[in-house]
């Protein structure tokens, strides 16, 4: 894709390899390029870097802050103010938790920005892994379960803890920003991720704690494997934009190099001095107050500006990027790649392709064998006079659901072609007649948890467990409960089944034939016109849910 004339987001705009691809993104004209950072300081500041280097861009060049993990309405605070909050914490883990909804990614603060910028191209900078590990669930665990063993744990000690939980939050993220992007039309998504040690194994020495490696730093790496995996299944999504992922394996270095104050979070790190030797059991009674003193002035010094992994002595540059420990890699360079990648450059960097080729899909063998397999399956269903239809361990619900419909199709008209011409009328009262008197039919369906609607709509059969019950303030017969998982014999959904019926039987009549070549799909039982109950399901997750799969 050419980047002239696109809208492009760069979430982590800031940062050190956010401003190496903004930078490399104007000198290709493009319409608007927005800058998403998590403070509105680092965003101008990063405009204002931008602009004095390519001016003509002013009114092209967008700013916007704020925190992309967290309902729009908490992005401009921080974690710690959120979890403080009892409202806002509880606000921010129904969101996390709940089921993902239209509205969940509208009150979202990624995707309000997606669907607000609609960035036909959007590069991803922000270190996700690290964003969301440093929440360090292992200490938050410890403070549970310290409280729960004082027994005065409450509602904010157990949302506490469920808001620093990694994965959750990871997958409401991408679940948000996959919904964004389908409905805001981007095109392209390019992630920079991290491997979580620089590239380094688990020997690794540089690590935050007194663990080698620390919990919270295979945190870190566990997340961006995750994400990862997320992203490649992501890729293989009808609707979904084309998704690569450059993830570099070592220090990324610099930004810059100076002398002064030295800063930690933002903040000068004040001098200290020691008053006096002092006895060690009683260096560490109470805060030590009179062990030590502040000294006027922050500490300074020459250093190495590395983004957000902070400032570096130039000692500590040069232990960490020695051979044979992390060494390091530009920015600029991370930048030609993703620019490379986003032009269909390929750079052989993209994790996302490293990994579809290196995965194993269907195969031939399995192909071939699955003809004998189904045959043979048929053969014992009509040797031992039954149709085992579902046992609800595939899942979901809505699969055994339309395998039994499909299933009482099946009984009552044999083929597609007939199935297509039937009365709705006429099957609802027929198939009510088959379930009422076919004991072993009835039996099996409400064994393995699925309710059966009657015609009339206001009457049901159920058996010990129902595995889809009603939702709370719903109607008991909502169509999303219906339809996920109850047998519903109202002649509305033998309707349904009638034009599902007539879109297959056309497919298969307007397909080519197996004398035009290989362009049709053809699927085992097609050529004599079976209903068979799994084909019919098949298709309806294939083509009405939407759920084909696109890479074989």
């Amino acid at each position: 894709m050419e980047l002239t004339g696109r809208r492009v987001l760069v979430l982590g705009g800031a940062g050190l390899v956010g401003l190496a691809v903004s930078r490399r993104i104007l000198r290709h004209d493009p319409a608007r390029l927005v800058l998403a950072s998590l403070l509105p300081i680092e965003a101008e500041r990063a405009r204002e870097e931008l602009l004095s280097e390519f001016p003509e861009a002013a009114d092209r060049i967008v700013g916007t802050a704020g925190d992309l993990f967290v309902p729009d309405s908490l992005k401009d605070r921080s974690r710690r103010r959120v979890l403080a909050d009892a409202e806002a914490r509880s606000h921010l883990v129904d969101e996390v938790y709940g089921e993902l909804t239209d509205e969940v990614v509208e009150r979202s603060a990624l995707g309000r920005l997606l669907l607000d910028e609609r960035p036909e191209v959007i590069i991803d900078c922000i270190n996700t892994a690290g964003a969301l590990a440093y929440q360090n669930a292992f200490a938050s665990a410890k403070r549970l379960r310290d409280r729960a063993v004082e027994g005065v744990a409450d509602r904010h000690d157990v949302e506490g803890h469920l808001a620093t939980l990694y994965l959750p939050q990871l997958i409401r993220h991408v679940q948000i920003a996959l919904d964004a992007m389908t409905r805001a039309g981007t095109a392209i998504y390019v992630k920079v991720g991290t491997a979580g040690t620089g590239g380094m194994g688990l020997n690794i020495p540089f690590t935050h704690s007194e663990e080698r490696p620390s919990r919270v730093l295979l945190a870190k790496a566990s997340l961006a494997g995750a994400h990862t995996l997320l992203l490649y299944l992501m890729a293989r999504t009808p609707g979904a934009p084309a998704v690569k992922e450059i993830k570099p394996t070592a220090a990324i270095s610099w930004k810059s190099i100076g002398v002064g104050p030295v800063l930690r979070g933002g903040r000068p790190i004040p001098r200290a001095d020691a008053v006096e030797p002092v006895a060690l059991d009683a260096a560490f009674v109470g805060d030590a107050a009179d062990c030590w003193r502040e000294v006027d002035g922050p500490l300074e010094g020459v250093y190495l500006d590395a983004g957000e992994n902070g400032l570096f002595s130039p000692a500590e540059f040069e232990t960490l990027t020695a051979l044979g420990l992390m060494e390091f890699v530009t920015p600029e360079e991370i930048a030609e790649n993703v620019l490379r990648e986003i032009r269909s450059h390929p750079t052989g960097k993209d994790v996302v392709a490293a990994l579809d080729a290196a995965t194993m899909g269907p195969t031939y063998r399995a192909g071939v064998l699955r003809s004998q397999v189904l045959r043979h399956m048929d053969a014992l269903e009509a040797e031992y006079g039954h149709a085992s239809v579902a046992y609800e361990m595939l899942g979901p619900p809505r699969l055994s659901k339309l395998l039994y419909e499909s299933d009482l199709l099946r009984r009552l008209f044999a083929t597609v072609a007939a199935a297509a011409e039937l009365d709705p009328d006429d099957t609802a009262r027929r198939t009510l007649e088959l379930v009422r008197e076919d004991d072993d039919l009835r039996q099996r369906i409400l064994s393995v948890g699925l309710p059966v609607l009657l015609p009339s709509g206001t009457e049901m059969l159920r058996g010990r467990i129902v595995k889809v019950p009603p939702e709370p303030g719903l109607p008991a017969d909502h169509p999303r409960v219906v339809d996920a998982g109850w047998v519903d014999l109202r002649a509305s959904n033998w309707a349904r089944w009638r034009r599902r019926c007539a879109a297959l039987r056309r497919e298969i009549e307007v397909r080519p034939s197996l004398e035009q070549g290989s362009r049709g799909d053809h699927e085992f039982g097609d050529e004599v016109g079976a209903l068979r109950p799994g084909r019919l399901a098949a298709w309806v997750f294939r083509h009405e849910d939407q759920g084909e799969r696109i890479k074989r």
